[in-house]
């Protein structure tokens, strides 16, 4: 079975309050995007791979490109490939925890696991949420689960704040720690009067541990949906990203980027998540 896991981006992002657990609550409108997808395959480990030797053959073991790892136990083969190389261990990856996951409450049997990042990681798109919501849905697929929306949802929201959104492919209001998802529908005719494009700055990794270490929770005298409600054009200084102060700190350069878009004709542009991607929004011609 193979899928292509999609990125998002963030329409405000307000951070509301330090929570009891550790977490913070959070506001804010999650957008999928298909501009950037990766490619997840996971098959039973008897089954023929449709994809890896295509994986193999552009990717070099030597540059660190494509690593592969098995589990101590055998259940789990998985393969990763990376353009800029891969700085993580295959068996931490979210798609492996994911699997973990769903092992606890059900029978699974051994599976190989091969995954194509796109997406740039450490860009506040969530494309390891990504990869990990998609994960639990081909599992529940293969092995006849049968795990309904909610079910999902709630094996999603352990893994990651922002991967229950991922089983959406629609626009989301996120509250809580961002898990808690309600139906967002865009202003009227938005896709034909605007374009959104990605921009992903090459070198930069914003770890969201540290963004939140220097974030000042506050609750804003305008709720995010009433600003949202307003004309686009007027986004720009009043739907902001809490984490942008705390980033652009650490990282001038993301400034200076977000101030370049606007000088492109950006009507509306902000950082996505934690940072380091960004997203800006253009009238159509």
């Amino acid at each position: 079975m193979v899928a292509h896991p999609f990125v998002k981006i963030n329409l405000g992002l307000d951070v509301l309050r330090k929570r009891e657990d550790g977490f913070h609550d959070i506001e804010t409108v999650f957008v999928p995007s298909h501009e950037i997808c990766d490619t997840l395959e996971i098959i039973r480990a008897d089954d023929c791979s449709a994809t890896l030797f295509s994986i193999m053959d552009r990717y070099s073991a030597d540059k660190g490109q494509l690593i592969q790892s098995i589990s101590e136990d055998g259940k789990v083969m998985v393969t990763l490939a990376r353009q800029e190389g891969v700085d993580w261990l295959p068996l931490e990856d979210l798609t492996v925890k994911a699997y973990r996951l769903l092992e606890e409450d059900f029978p699974l049997g051994p599976v190989k696991i091969f995954l194509e990042k796109s997406a740039p990681v450490g860009a506040g798109l969530g494309g390891g949420s990504s990869d990990a919501a998609f994960a639990l849905m081909m599992l529940n697929d293969i092995f006849g689960l049968g795990l309904g929306k909610e079910e999902l949802t709630g094996y999603a929201a352990r893994l990651g704040s922002d991967c229950a959104f991922f089983l959406n492919d629609r626009p989301m209001h996120g509250s809580g720690r961002g898990e808690i998802l309600s139906g967002y529908e865009l202003p009227q005719d938005f896709h034909e009067r605007y374009e959104i494009r990605i921009v992903a700055p090459e070198g930069i990794c914003v770890s969201t541990a540290d963004a939140y270490r220097g974030i000042v929770p506050q609750i804003p005298e305008v709720p995010l949906l009433s600003r949202l409600a307003l004309p686009v054009e007027e986004w720009k200084d009043q739907v902001t990203n809490a984490f942008e102060a705390t980033v652009f700190r650490k990282y001038p350069a993301l400034s200076g980027l977000k101030v370049s878009l606007y000088d492109s004709g950006a009507v509306y542009a902000s950082m996505s998540g934690s940072g380091s991607a960004f997203f800006a929004i253009y009238r159509r011609l």
